[in-house]
């Protein structure tokens, strides 16, 4: 019986674990430098950006397009890999830098300045 993994059950951890285990198993540790990861990263990013490039999809139309929406999830997960491989490498507690982070996003940018989507000077 194979495991199903799925956002709702799977810690960051996994991820975390998953990706240093794939790395070390190819001996590709040597070549995971800060810089050539986040090129990797800057590459994959491009990548998802090439398959909007002169296009102009609806979110609509995208959900209703299994091989497109396949595509970007692929797209997507590299992305994520790379990162993930950069978290790894600087040893970066992800959720308690995703919270520091989000304390000062909502400092920056009040609820009652940004209210449905319209800026509202002081």
């Amino acid at each position: 019986m194979s495991i199903i993994l799925s956002d709702k059950h799977t810690t960051l951890s996994f991820f975390k674990d998953e990706v240093a285990e794939f790395v070390q198993n190819r001996d590709w540790g040597k070549y995971h430098t800060p810089k050539n990861l986040i090129q990797a990263l800057q590459i994959e990013a491009s990548e998802l950006s090439e398959i909007f490039l002169f296009k102009d999809y609806s979110l609509e139309q995208i959900l209703d397009n299994s091989e497109l929406l396949k595509d970007i999830s692929d797209e997507l997960a590299d992305v994520f890999i790379y990162l993930i491989s950069l978290i790894n490498l600087f040893g970066i507690d992800l959720t308690e830098t995703f919270s520091n982070k989000m304390k000062k996003n909502s400092a920056k940018y009040p609820i009652k300045e940004f209210n449905n989507g319209i800026y509202y000077k002081k």
